[in-house]
């Protein structure tokens, strides 16, 4: 490491180094020194704190006379003498003014192939039920404000919610802290440590076969775009989202084929369109008037986005309260009551064969699919006619 006094004309005539870096240190001032790489040359302060290295970054050359750098290093050098590291503190420094809502749109920039649906259910938790804390330091979120909040939220809006939330601010708070040392552990461990995380039941309604007559004479009492995108769910299984958001170029109607480019666990699924679905999906392409979506909206997505108002009306109409995850589970349900393979079933919904090794080795494409959503849909329609 070459010594020189670092003067303006000293500074400028050093040379840059090909490739690496050069650190030249102060003859004038013990632990003041220049670091010079390929295409810069940067003042540093270093010194032994606690028994380690510590180099703090003064600037670059091309902004600092020598004279003020030197002056900065003398301040630097000071606090290290006292034992006291800058680089830690200004760490500290910067955790101290992170906000929580700065938490969450980091997390939304360093994940932006997360979904639509995932984003906006993360944004709703901040937004809505973390209102308070949104412009606190999330160094300053205790574990007892955690617990206090999980209880209020419990008893305003439900336990599940509660649930969500704290999931949401964890995953948030986690990533922050994989990227801020200085944070202390996450307070949402007090939810694990005082067993205070709500138990929660995977709902288990769908439409019986008993209930799905009425369900299908509600469905087609509605306006079409509603009649169609509710038997599409039923048809397919579709998640909510996938389907609110289908595209034209992702419906062949030559191949009869349904193609999902993202879905929720990021795999692509292609599905086999039905024959009454491709009917379905024929029809209503042809009174598409230019949309690019399969079922179009007011809003400035393009697609529909408002279901609730017509499941309020079916649900009236038929006498059966569901939910469109409800048609899903029907979907798989009548799927399995017609002994379809598994690894087709877990295909047809799009969930990995997580841990499962044969699974991995196994290729379920469209074609393979093309049967079992056939006869899902003849069973259907079977159903349906079973009460007339």
């Amino acid at each position: 490491m070459p010594n020189l006094r670092l003067t303006r004309h000293a500074v400028d005539a050093i040379p840059f180094p090909q490739s690496g870096q050069v650190f030249y240190r102060d003859t004038l001032l013990p632990g003041f020194g220049l670091r010079v790489g390929t295409k810069s040359k940067v003042y540093f302060a270093e010194k032994q704190v606690q028994r380690r290295t510590c180099r703090v970054t003064i600037g670059r050359a091309d902004l600092f006379a020598p004279e003020i750098a030197r002056k900065k290093a003398l301040a630097l050098l000071g606090e290290m003498a006292e034992g006291r590291n800058p680089n830690k503190e200004k760490k500290r420094e910067v955790v101290t003014k992170l906000t929580l809502a700065d938490a969450f749109d980091s997390f939304f920039a360093a994940r932006p192939h997360l979904s639509r649906h995932t984003v906006d259910n993360y944004t709703r938790s901040a937004r809505l039920y973390l209102k308070s804390w949104r412009r606190k330091p999330i160094n300053e979120i205790t574990r007892q404000m955690v617990l206090k909040r999980h209880q209020e939220l419990s008893a305003e809006v439900g336990k599940t919610t509660a649930n969500n939330v704290f999931r949401h601010f964890r995953s948030v708070y986690n990533f922050a802290a994989a990227t801020h040392d200085e944070l202390p552990p996450n307070p949402a461990q007090i939810l694990t440590q005082a067993r205070a995380w709500h138990r929660e039941q995977r709902r288990q309604t769908l439409v019986s076969a008993q209930d799905l007559p009425n369900w299908w004479k509600a469905v087609h009492a509605e306006p079409e775009h509603s009649r169609d995108f509710l038997l599409t769910a039923l048809f397919t299984g579709m998640r909510r989202g996938e389907l609110m958001a289908l595209r034209w170029e992702n419906v062949d109607l030559v191949a009869k084929t349904l193609h999902l480019p993202k879905t929720k666990n990021g795999d692509p699924l292609t599905l086999p369109l039905s024959t009454f679905l491709f009917d379905l999906l024929s029809e209503r392409r042809k009174r598409s008037n230019g949309s690019p979506f399969v079922f179009p909206g007011p809003g400035k997505d393009g697609h529909l986005i408002e279901t609730k108002k017509f499941l309020q009306r079916v649900s009236a109409g038929a006498g059966v309260s569901f939910t469109l995850h409800d048609l899903r589970r029907t979907f798989i349900t009548i799927a399995e009551s017609l002994d379809v393979p598994y690894y087709a079933l877990k295909r047809l919904l799009n969930h990995r064969a997580t841990g499962d090794v044969t699974g991995g080795y196994i290729v379920v494409n469209a074609e393979r699919l093309r049967g079992p959503v056939e006869q899902v849909a003849q069973r259907i329609l079977e159903l349906v006619d079973a009460a007339d």
